[in-house]
């Protein structure tokens, strides 16, 4: 038996767009990721790049379960010393770019390789519920309606 190579005629790439509205951070971020690298199709190849275009709106009103908001802080360092900082997810989702929870989410489920580059440029997060994507006809993908735990009321 012989192992199916897709070739980059044969894939064929969708635009979908996800409304973040209420779902759950790790879980929508697991299903972004999927799509992105083309898991779900039957004709996955690893070392292609068989997924789709993602758009996500609303992704300031991503939910995050227990007490993350408050408890789950990112830190990076400044360069100088005793330069360490530190916010907290409450605070990027309230700040200028809530849209930046969703892309580092994401960008951590991806390998870290060219081809986790060249996926990650494929997704497009806007905070607000309007996106300039319209001319390419997006289908709308309802992640909530997956699986019941994927939404979360507030």
């Amino acid at each position: 038996m012989k192992t199916y190579s897709a070739k980059p005629s044969e894939i064929q790439k969708k635009w979908l767009v996800v409304d973040a509205e209420g779902l759950v951070l790790g879980r929508l971020s697991s299903v972004i990721a999927a799509r992105l690298r083309g898991k779900h199709k039957p004709l996955y190849t690893p070392h292609m790049d068989c997924g789709d275009n993602i758009v996500v709106i609303n992704a300031e009103k991503v939910r995050l379960t227990g007490n993350k908001l408050k408890d789950k802080t990112f830190y990076w360092h400044t360069g100088y010393p005793g330069g360490i900082k530190g916010r907290t997810m409450g605070a990027i989702l309230g700040g200028k770019h809530p849209e930046r929870v969703i892309i580092k989410a994401v960008e951590r489920m991806i390998p870290r390789s060219p081809m986790g580059r060249k996926q990650m440029k494929k997704l497009y997060v806007y905070a607000g519920g309007e996106h300039p994507h319209t001319a390419q006809t997006p289908e709308t993908l309802d992640v909530a309606a997956m699986n019941p735990k994927n939404k979360r009321s507030a």
